[in-house]
C-alpha cells in the first residue's frame, strides 16, 4: 500500500483498440474509487482508438510504441514493426526489467483482463503482489484450443479469478472439473447508462438512409459471423426486402468479408463503417441492431443496444439468453445463415412484433445495477490486499 494507505492495483493489457475487454477495463479505472485506489495502467503497445481515454487519476506506462506513432514509410514502418517485435520478445524473456525500469514500483494486486495478459502478471517479479485474472472466453471453443493448454496452466497460479458470465464459470468446471481453481466470483460488466444514452444523441453524417437498417458492432473476426449475416442479407433482398446492414468495427476479415461482398453484389447495401470512437449514434439511428456471433461471454454491445431501446436479433451464446428474453425484448437464434434470414425477415415484415418489442424494452435498464458491480470488485480487492 502507499503512504496514505491506498491499495495499489496494477492492470496489465496488451493494447487498447476498441473492443468490450478494453471497455470494461475503463470503466473500471473510471469507477473504482480514486481515494481508495492507486491505479496504474501498463500496455505493451500504446496503440488502438482508446489509447488516450484513461482518466486523469490513472497512470499509464507503456512498453512500446503504437502503429500510430509510425513512420507513413512502408519501408521504415517494416523496420519499425520488426524493431517493436524484438523488444518486446526480449522484454518477455526478462519481465524484471518491465518492473524495474518501466513500472519502478510494486504493487498490491495485478490483474490480467484477458487470458492473453495472463503470463505477463504471472511473471511479475513482484511474488508478493495478489494475482487477479478476468476470464472472458467459453473454453470450449474449437479455435480456442491451441491456446487452453496454456490456459489451464495459469488458471492454478492466480489468487483470484473472475468471470464476466455464469456460463463462462459454468463451462470452465463442465470440462475441467479436475482443475485447481483459485477462488473465483462471477461479476458481469458494467453498463455507463447515462454516458450512452448522452453520447447516442450525438449527430453523424455517414449513416445509410431511407431503408429498414439493421446495425451491428464489433471486431471483424470470423467468430463475429458477418459472413453468415452477409448472406442472410443477400437473401432477403433477393426476395424483394429492401434494406441495409452497417457493421461497425475493423478486423483481419475485412479483406475477405469485401470480397464476398463483392461476389454478393451487396456493394450498396451492406456497408462496413469502420471502428468508432462513438458507435452509440449508430445503434441510435437503427431500426434494428443484429450480433450474429458464434461466441460471446457477455457481451457489452447487447447491453448497450438494450439501454438504447433497439429490437435485438442475437445468438444463442454465451450470456446472451440471460440479457435477452426472447420474442419479447428480442429474437434469439442459432449460428445459422437460415435463422438469421428468417429473424431478419420477421423484423421487417412483422409490425407488430417490432412494436411489441419496443413497449418491452422500455425499462429494460432497471435490469443492469452498476453500483453493486463496482461494490462488489472493490470489495474483492479489498480483501485480497489485507490478506
Amino acid at each position: 500500500m502507499t503512504e496514505n494507505n491506498k491499495i495499489k492495483l496494477l492492470f496489465r493489457h496488451r493494447s487498447m483498440e476498441m473492443g468490450g475487454v478494453e471497455k470494461v477495463m475503463l470503466s473500471l479505472l473510471n469507477n473504482l474509487d480514486k481515494y481508495k485506489f492507486e491505479m496504474t495502467v501498463c500496455l505493451n503497445l500504446n496503440q488502438g482508438e482508446l489509447r488516450n481515454e484513461f482518466p486523469n487519476h490513472v497512470r499509464k506506462v507503456y512498453l512500446a510504441d503504437g502503429k500510430e506513432d509510425f513512420s507513413k514509410n512502408p519501408f521504415l514502418q517494416k523496420l519499425q514493426l520488426w524493431r517493436r517485435q524484438k523488444k518486446l520478445q526480449y522484454l518477455t524473456k526478462y519481465p524484471e526489467i518491465i518492473d524495474r525500469d518501466y513500472l519502478k514500483e510494486n504493487y498490491d494486486i495485478e490483474i490480467g483482463m484477458t487470458y492473453n495478459d495472463f503470463e505477463s502478471v504471472l511473471n511479475s517479479t513482484n511474488k508478493n503482489s495478489k494475482k487477479v485474472g478476468w476470464f472472458h472466453s467459453e473454453i470450449q471453443l474449437p479455435k480456442l484450443q491451441p491456446l487452453v493448454p496454456k490456459i489451464l496452466e495459469h488458471f492454478p497460479q492466480f489468487d483470484y479469478m473472475i468471470y464476466c458470465s455464469e456460463k463462462i464459470k459454468t463451462l470452465m468446471h463442465q470440462y475441467y472439473p479436475e482443475l485447481e481453481y483459485p477462488k473465483e466470483e462471477v461479476i458481469i460488466n458494467a453498463i455507463p447508462i447515462e454516458e450512452i444514452k448522452k453520447k447516442a444523441k450525438e449527430k453523424i453524417e455517414d449513416f445509410p438512409k431511407g431503408k429498414p437498417d439493421f446495425v451491428s458492432i464489433g471486431r471483424l473476426h470470423t467468430r463475429k459471423g458477418y459472413h453468415k449475416l452477409m448472406e442472410a442479407h443477400a437473401k432477403l433482398l433477393e426476395e424483394g426486402l429492401e434494406h441495409s446492414v452497417l457493421i461497425v468495427g475493423d478486423g483481419e476479415e475485412l479483406q475477405n468479408l469485401l470480397a464476398q461482398q463483392k461476389k454478393l453484389g451487396v456493394e450498396k447495401s451492406f456497408f462496413f463503417g469502420g471502428n468508432k470512437m462513438n458507435p452509440y449514434p449508430y445503434i441510435e439511428n437503427a431500426d434494428f441492431f443484429i450480433l450474429p456471433s458464434e461466441s460471446e461471454a457477455w457481451p457489452l454491445v447487447i447491453a448497450e443496444a438494450l439501454i438504447l431501446q433497439k429490437p435485438i436479433i442475437a445468438t444463442k451464446t454465451g450470456d446472451i439468453p440471460e440479457m435477452i428474453s426472447d420474442k419479447k425484448t428480442g429474437i434469439l437464434i442459432d449460428y445459422n445463415t437460415d435463422e438469421m434470414y428468417r429473424a431478419m425477415k420477421g423484423f421487417l415484415t412483422n409490425k407488430n412484433l417490432i412494436e411489441e418489442i419496443k413497449q418491452n424494452l422500455t425499462n429494460i435498464e432497471k435490469q443492469f445495477d452498476n453500483e453493486k458491480i463496482f461494490s462488489k470488485v472493490e470489495e474483492i480487492f479489498v480483501n485480497l490486499a489485507k490478506n
